[in-house]
Formats: C-alpha cells, structure tokens, sequence
C-alpha cells in the first residue's frame, strides 16, 4: 500500500474537472462498501474537518476575486493538512477505507497547471502537509471540459455559491484537464481515467472494476 507506515486501511480519492460527477460517485461507493458491511470515512476537498470548512468558505467565495494564485494552495493545503492529521490518518490506522473527494492531485492540476504554479511548489507542500501520504488508487472521472461546465454551472446553488472555480476563464478549465490526463500517463498504476459520460449508475460499474480487486 502508498499510506504511511502502520498504516492498514485502504485510501482512495475522486477526481475530475468541475461537473465531472466525481462527488455523485465518490458518494456511490461509499454507500456500496458501507453495504458490505465495510468502515468507511467520507472526505471533501477542500473542506473535511470543522477547520477545513470554514477555510473552504474562504476558497470557494466568487467574491474573493483577490485572492493570489499562492495564497490559495496555502489555504488547500491548510484544510487538507488538518484533514490528514485529524480524520484521514487516525481512520486508516484503524483499518477504515477513505473515500476522499479530492486531495493533493487537484492541487496539482488546478494550482499546479491551472493556475500556473508549477507541479514542484505543490508537491513541496505536500510533503510537509500530507506525512508522505500517497492514496491507494485514484479514480478521475474524465468529462470533456465545455460539458462539465455546463453541468456544474446549471447546479442548484446552496446556502452559499461555491462558485469561485467554476467562474475561472474556459482555459483555466483546459489546463486543468490536461494536467489529470498527464497525471494519468505519469502514474497509470494508481490514478485511473474513467469516461464520465452515460449514467451514474454506468459511470459507477467502471469504479467498481477498478475498485474491486482492493477490496475483495
């Protein structure tokens, strides 16, 4: 396994372009291994923790229009630095499976290539961040960039539009699937592309090939 040393459960994480669907089935698999009778922690990106989420309030906010490309990955990797020493690596120590809607390879793909920071920065703060925590598998559920936009911008807004990364210029959005798909070239033993198109239930059979032999 890529967790820390000691560590016995099992650490998987969703990815995919804004509107992807990658929530819907980070959820649908945590509902089928809960089925199985299996100890699953749900995680969001940014977010997790009581911390986490107020730090996502801060992230998400389109008024925040002045918030610096630096200052950003250092607020993700603040929420996701409390994520993994307060829920993440206590869960999978106990044996749990994580589910985690997103982790360090969205900060690579939207700070990293979106944004223009560069792959190493966030990957120097993932080293002080994370405590060497690599996930298991990683599903990116991969959807042409003017669909996925589409679907996340005809969302029912919440308390709060979260809308600050779905507002960024089409090009952003372009970078930022390039970038999964060079990670998928880069790592093909742990970051998977699944096609995003078709139902949920469909896009949910192709995460379950992929998940299965981890857990049966």
């Amino acid at each position: 396994m890529s967790t820390t040393s000691g560590a016995r459960g099992l650490f998987i994480t969703f990815e995919g372009p804004d509107g992807s669907g990658k929530s819907t089935q980070a959820r649908m698999l945590a509902e089928r291994l809960r089925r199985q009778g299996r100890d699953v922690l749900e995680s969001v990106e940014p977010g997790g923790t009581p911390i986490g989420q107020q730090i996502r309030r801060i992230l998400l906010d389109p008024a925040n229009k002045e918030l610096t490309a630096t200052a950003e990955l250092l607020l993700m990797f603040a929420a996701r630095a409390q994520n993994v020493e307060q829920w993440i690596l206590p869960a999978l120590a106990r044996g749990a499976i994580v589910v985690s809607d997103r982790f360090t390879d969205s900060s690579i793909a939207y700070q990293g290539a979106g944004r223009g920071l560069g792959r190493e920065k966030v990957l120097d703060l993932d080293r002080i961040a994370c405590h060497g925590l690599v996930p298991d598998l990683t599903l990116c559920i991969d959807i042409d960039t003017e669909t996925g936009l589409a679907r996340a911008l005809s969302r029912e807004p919440g308390p709060a539009a979260e809308l600050r990364f779905e507002e960024q210029a089409v090009e952003f959005h372009h970078r930022v699937r390039a970038a999964y798909h060079h990670l998928a070239q880069r790592e093909p033993q742990r970051f998977r592309l699944i096609d995003g198109r078709g139902t949920p239930d469909a896009v949910a059979a192709k995460v379950w090939e992929q998940v299965a032999p981890l857990v049966q």
